[in-house]
C-alpha cells in the first residue's frame, strides 16, 4: 500500500463505475483487501501508508481512532454493495492488511469480516487471510481470529537475525515467529505464511541462511522472499544517505535470491510467482488473493489509501484515515481518483504480471517487438524453451533473476 497516490480522474461521490466496468462480472472472481492503516511503531524501511497513534494525535481526532475504525470500514464495504447492485458473486477472497491489523482486537477484524459476508456471501472455500506482526498476537488471540473465520495468515519474520531485524526497525523477538507458526497451527489456521525480506545493509549470506532455515523449522506451507527496496523518504533511505548502513546491492540481491531457492525448492516447495514459494503437494496453499491481482481479476479494496480493480476501472481512497472517515460520514465514496484502463493498458499489465507467474504469460500478448524479444530471450536461457514451444513465456531461473529487464522487453 504505498503511501504516494497516482493522480487521475475524479472518482464520483457515489462510487458509481462505467457500465462497461461490470459487464461479464460473472465470468470474474470477487475479492476484497481490507486495509488497517495503525502501527505500534513505524519500520525505516515501511513507505505503506500507516499510522503511529503519535502521528495521529490531533490530526483527525475520534475519525481516525483505531477504536471506530472496523465499524468505518463496513461502512465502505455497504457501499461496494450499493456500488456493485446486484452483482451476483460471492467473494472468494477477504486479506486483511496494514500496517499492523492485529493492532485491532480479533472481534474487529471479525467484524469487517462479517460485513463483506453480510453483503456479499463468502464461497464455501473462501480464502480469508490476515497478517500479523508476531509480537502482536498472542495465542488466545490467533484462536479469537480463528473462530472469527480467517483460516489464513501471514506473520512478517523478515529475518532470524537481532543485528538485521535491528537495521529493518523490526520490533519482534528472534524466534517469536517460529512460535506464532505452532500456535496458529494449534489454533486450526489451514494456511501460515511467513514473510522473509533479503538483502538488508548489513546482512551476510550466513545470516540470510539462517533465516531461511528458521522459517523452514518453523514448516509454514507458503513463503514470501522479497528483496529490500529502499524507498525514498524513509528512515532508512536517510541513514544510507548519510553514510551510517551501506546501500543495497543488486548482485547481492541476486544471490541470496539463488540461496532461497535452493533452500525452499530443497524443503518441497515450489516458486509460482517471483517473490513466493508454496508447499508443492497443496496447491490450495498458494495465496489465492494475491492470484486475483496478479491475473486481473476483481478486487475491492477498502480502507484509507486502498486501491481497487472492477472490470478494467481503477481506483484508490484517500490516504489519511481522518478524511477517509469523514467522507463515509457523509455519504460520500472516499475514492480520491481512478483511471479507466484501455485495452493497451490491460495487454501491458497482463504481461508485466503473469509473466511473473510459474505459468507465464501467452506469447499472443506480444507485439512483434516483444516476440522478437522474446526469441532473444529464449536463446539467452531467460525463458523455458518447452512452454515456449506451446505458446507460452515462462521465466528460467536465470530468468527470474533478471525479470524485470525481460519484462521491459517484452511489453515494447
Amino acid at each position: 500500500m504505498p503511501s504516494v497516490l497516482p493522480e487521475g480522474e475524479a472518482v464520483p461521490e457515489s462510487g458509481s463505475l462505467p457500465p462497461d466496468a461490470l459487464a461479464g462480472r460473472e465470468t470474474r472472481p470477487l475479492g476484497f483487501y481490507l486495509h488497517v492503516p495503525y502501527c505500534a511503531t513505524r519500520c525505516g524501511y515501511c513507505d505503506f501508508n500507516t499510522y503511529t497513534a503519535a502521528e495521529l494525535r490531533g490530526s483527525g481526532g475520534v475519525l481516525a481512532s483505531r477504536e471506530n475504525y472496523a465499524a468505518t470500514a463496513g461502512d465502505e464495504i455497504r457501499l461496494a454493495r450499493k456500488v456493485l447492485g446486484d452483482d451476483p458473486r460471492r467473494v472468494s477472497t477477504v486479506f486483511v492488511g496494514g500496517g499492523t491489523p492485529t493492532l485491532l482486537p480479533p472481534e474487529d477484524l471479525g467484524s469487517m469480516l462479517a460485513a463483506v459476508r453480510d453483503e456479499f456471501g463468502l464461497t464455501a472455500d473462501a480464502e480469508v487471510t490476515t497478517e500479523a506482526n508476531p509480537e502482536s498476537v498472542d495465542a488466545g488471540q490467533l484462536e479469537r481470529l480463528r473462530e472469527a473465520g480467517f483460516n489464513r495468515i501471514s506473520f512478517g519474520m523478515q529475518s532470524a537475525r537481532p543485528h538485521v531485524l535491528g537495521v529493518l526497525d523490526r520490533t519482534h523477538t528472534p524466534g517469536r515467529p517460529e512460535e506464532c507458526v505452532a500456535e496458529a497451527r494449534e489454533a486450526g489456521f489451514t494456511h501460515v505464511n511467513l514473510d522473509l525480506i533479503y538483502g538488508t545493509p548489513g546482512e551476510c549470506d550466513d545470516d540470510w541462511r539462517a533465516s531461511l532455515d528458521a522459517a523452514l523449522a518453523a514448516e509454514p506451507d507458503h513463503v514470501s522472499a522479497y528483496a529490500l527496496i529502499v524507498e525514498e523518504g524513509t528512515q532508512l533511505a536517510r541513514r544510507i544517505r548519510r553514510g551510517e548502513v551501506p546501500p543495497t546491492d543488486d548482485d547481492v540481491h541476486a544471490d541470496r535470491y539463488l540461496l532461497a531457492e535452493r533452500a525452499l525448492s530443497s524443503a518441497g516447495m515450489r516458486w509460482y510467482e517471483v517473490s513466493n514459494w508454496a508447499a508443492a503437494s497443496d496447491p490450495s496453499a498458494r495465496c489465492r488473493h494475491n492470484e486475483l491481482y496478479w491475473t486481473g481479476a476483481d478486487w475491492w479494496g477498502a480502507g484509507p489509501g486502498a486501491h481497487s480493480h472492477v472490470g478494467g476501472v481503477r481506483w484508490w481512497n484517500v490516504k489519511h484515515p481522518a478524511a477517509y472517515a469523514g467522507a463515509l460520514a457523509e455519504g460520500r465514496s472516499p475514492g480520491a481518483g481512478r483511471e479507466v484502463l484501455t485495452a493497451e493498458d490491460r495487454r501491458v499489465e497482463r504481461i508485466l504480471l503473469e509473466l511473473r507467474l510459474a505459468a507465464g504469460c501467452p506469447l499472443g500478448l506480444l507485439a512483434p517487438a516483444g516476440a522478437d524479444a522474446a526469441a532473444r530471450a529464449l536463446a539467452d536461457g531467460l525463458l523455458e524453451p518447452g512452454p515456449y514451444e506451446q505458446g507460452r513465456a515462462v521465466l528460467t531461473l536465470r530468468g527470474r533473476l533478471l525479470a524485470d529487464a525481460v519484462v521491459r522487453d517484452l511489453v515494447d
